[in-house]
């Protein structure tokens, strides 16, 4: 079948994904926009003005701009850090260093914050230990709670990003500088540094943007510390069914913070200054001596620290618990709560993140497609597109989709059919990028040759370029999947109490003081987490996130 209708197929695919986007994506943001533009006294621009001039939301937006640069210096020293010592440095356990940075990417939201709650918080099991010692710290609540929390999660983002740069940095160049009398020191600032620049500005740029469009972290550490986002949430939940006008104002400020640094983002990561040469690649310098244990004390200390978090879930899932109240030694009262009466968010998790992943891998397939095979300024800008529900603050998207489907025709919001859409489209770019990151490996003559011995250009992607692609798109597929189960913001906004997931339920728990089934739920989830992803690397020799190039 070489045309629909008279249509080539690849057009009808690129119609279907813009009708999608308008649908998704454009529909509930312009919803955003037409609501920002209704006050109690007429259209106009009033809930604007008065974001702009009321103490409060001024210090929201001073706020999530103070978080985010200090979760991003945060997430650049510890990510870059560990970059340089795995990539520079001839580690024991370097793929044990490189999966525990990844599962820590992938865990479930705001456990971290929960987690750091039970250790730091005012009955922290660390910090009362600590008092036995003489030591006093205060409570990790507030903005330097927020700001290290973030540090930890988002680092591994930024060694993701700087490992790939370094491991492509040309061993010549330094060696050049070496022959000339450069210490490695001066080699690093004069000749490394550089070339990998635009890399760490990207990672820096992408760990801002993580940190202003959180959303549970300042929400459970923050204790009174307002950012846009928990503003816009709480400004929604109040004004729910009269005048959601001021959140979403609100929403549109977060948002512009959010595209003007993904744009700068993308216009760094095309500034590619340094080459790849893998066989000129630097091998791993072996340390000795005190050099050696400091190198490996500090990359198990980052990674351990960013795994301490779910450890920390792990085991207090297993303690004794009296109702919502934890006792001396360990139990599984816990997951019998779980199992005897919150199995619904548990099955509507599973239910609704294959459901979204289903529609997620065959789209994002064809989008991966279109956007290399298929060159053109459509595609192009298609392409550009895609980051945006990748960046818009599930928050923000939440607020969207109650607007554009809380009426006929598309009366949906309160249904799981909701969830399952925003979930769709928040997690496309995933499978997207993972499939046209697969695409530039396999030559375009083999499907040219299929072309050639008659086969339509559908048929002859699908039976060969499809199935060479495959382990990359079940990759892309299985972190959609991972992501999925994980979505906590958008949900928050679009639940209701039949429609409830795994993240929803735990943030209910941990905000109601119930921490014994919000462990067992978290952990429940991160083993669910835990075998995607070992599915993912076994699917797909590629162990970075194809978003970030």
């Amino acid at each position: 079948m070489r045309a629909v209708h008279g249509l080539d197929s690849w057009k009808a695919v690129q119609a279907l994904v813009w009708g999608l986007l308008a649908v998704l994506l454009a529909w509930p943001l312009s919803g955003i926009v037409r609501a920002s533009l209704l006050a109690p006294g007429g259209v106009g621009l009033g809930n604007f003005i008065e974001v702009f001039s009321q103490p409060r939301h001024l210090r929201a937006i001073g706020n999530t701009l103070l978080v985010g640069a200090g979760g991003m210096a945060g997430a650049m020293l510890l990510g870059g850090a560990l970059a340089l010592l795995v990539v520079r440095v001839r580690l024991r356990g370097r793929a044990a260093i490189q999966t525990l940075a990844v599962l820590a990417l992938v865990s479930p939201p705001f456990i971290g914050a929960y987690a750091w709650i039970v250790m730091f918080g005012a009955n922290g099991v660390v910090r009362r230990g600590l008092m036995e010692w003489g030591i006093t710290l205060p409570p990790i609540y507030g903005a330097g709670g927020v700001m290290l929390v973030f540090s930890f999660k988002f680092f591994p983002n930024v060694f993701l990003i700087v490992s790939a740069a370094l491991a492509q940095v040309n061993r010549s160049l330094e060696e050049a500088a070496e022959g000339l009398g450069l210490s490695p020191v001066q080699r690093f600032w004069r000749i490394t540094l550089p070339m990998i620049t635009p890399a760490m500005s990207a990672a820096a740029l992408l760990a801002f943007v993580l940190s202003i469009a959180d959303f549970g972290t300042p929400q459970l550490i923050g204790r009174g510390f307002e950012v846009l986002a928990t503003q816009a949430f709480q400004l929604y939940a109040a004004d729910l069914g009269e005048n959601p006008g001021l959140a979403s104002a609100l929403s549109l400020v977060l948002v512009a913070l959010s595209m003007l640094l993904v744009v700068a983002q993308r216009r760094l990561l095309r500034r590619d200054v340094f080459h790849g040469n893998t066989l000129k690649a630097r091998p791993p310098l072996r340390l000795r001596g005190w050099r050696n244990a400091a190198a490996h004390a500090a990359a198990y200390t980052i990674v351990g620290i960013g795994m301490a978090p779910s450890l920390v879930v792990l085991v207090f899932s297993f303690r004794a618990t009296r109702g919502p109240v934890f006792q001396p030694g360990f139990g599984l009262a816990s997951y019998e709560r779980v199992f005897h009466a919150v199995t619904a968010p548990v099955w509507n998790t599973l239910l609704y993140a294959l459901s979204a992943t289903v529609g997620i891998v065959a789209l994002g397939t064809l989008i991966g497609y279109l956007v290399t095979r298929r060159r053109s300024l459509a595609t192009a800008v298609l392409d550009g597109v895609l980051m945006v529900p990748y960046v818009v603050p599930g928050v923000v998207m939440g607020i969207g989709f109650v607007a554009a489907f809380n009426t006929p025709p598309l009366a949906l919001t309160g249904t799981g059919a909701v969830i399952v859409l925003a979930i769709f489209i928040r997690r496309l770019p995933y499978a997207a990028r993972a499939a046209a990151t697969a695409l530039r490996q396999v030559s375009p003559s083999l499907e040219d040759a299929a072309i050639s011995l008659g086969l339509s250009p559908a048929r002859a992607f699908w039976r060969v370029t499809a199935r060479l692609i495959l382990p990359g798109i079940l990759a892309g597929g299985m972190m959609s999947f991972v992501t999925a189960m994980n979505e906590l913001s958008s949900s928050l906004v679009l639940y209701v109490s039949g429609t409830i997931t795994m993240p929803v339920r735990i943030y209910v728990a941990v905000v109601n003081g119930d921490y014994g089934v919000a462990a067992a739920l978290a952990s429940i989830l991160l083993a669910m987490t835990a075998i995607a992803v070992y599915a993912a690397f076994r699917l797909s020799d590629r162990r970075q996130s194809s978003l970030f190039h």
